[in-house]
């Protein structure tokens, strides 16, 4: 029989109180019909930012004619990716791709963000630009990070942003890698099919990579 594959759940818990960026909507989570009310089922009315814990963002977050969540390719989210432990690198830059494995097209970054937020992080590893151009170059087609952003919290022009942008690769924020050793695996990424918006939360999940036959 075979076993069951071990599945690593790298997605952030949104649980009630869960802190979001400075200034976007809180996450709540609003009781609605209740059973011990005398409602049939129990129900709840989901208030949220696109871009809550774990999270993709589509390029029309940062790009007016980017495009938005239903028309990035589905496939981009799901497939073989590496894992790799840069911390002390901030920013986050070209140096560590240096352990990038041949081939590598989702790249993930633990930065050394715990597995919950107590607190929105204001200090965490952005991505440098020149990090992003060098991926891009060796075929990364997309980046997650565990922190919030690829851009530090108090930057107004967005350089790691605009650096995805020119160079045409996809992201996901907020992950959890806290839990997750250096290696190789198979992503999952599911983000909200909202195909008109500019970014969604997501559940990820890490799986062995399938034996090669």
């Amino acid at each position: 029989m075979t076993s069951p594959a071990v599945i690593l759940d790298i997605s952030r818990a949104l649980t009630a109180g869960h802190p979001n960026w400075p200034g976007d909507a809180p996450f709540s989570v609003t009781p609605a019909a209740r059973i011990a009310a005398g409602d049939s089922v129990n129900t709840g009315v989901l208030s949220t930012s696109t871009h809550t814990g774990t999270h993709v963002d589509a390029p029309w977050h940062y790009a007016d004619g980017g495009l938005k969540l239903g028309d990035v390719p589905l496939e981009l989210y799901i497939g073989p990716c590496q894992v790799l432990d840069v911390r002390g690198h901030n920013p986050v830059g070209p140096e560590v791709l240096g352990g990038l494995e041949a081939g590598t097209e989702r790249l993930l970054l633990y930065t050394g963000e715990p597995a919950r937020w107590e607190q929105f992080p204001t200090d965490f590893a952005a991505l440098a630009p020149a990090f992003v151009r060098r991926a891009a170059e060796l075929g990364v087609r997309l980046i997650g990070t565990d922190a919030p952003s690829v851009d530090p919290l108090t930057s107004k022009t967005l350089d790691g942003h605009a650096a995805f942008r020119d160079a045409g690769l996809y992201i996901i924020e907020g992950l959890n890698l806290s839990a997750v050793a250096p290696g190789t695996y198979q992503l999952v990424c599911l983000p909200l099919p909202l195909p008109d918006v500019d970014g969604s939360p997501a559940r990820a999940v890490l799986l062995p990579l399938p034996e090669r036959a």
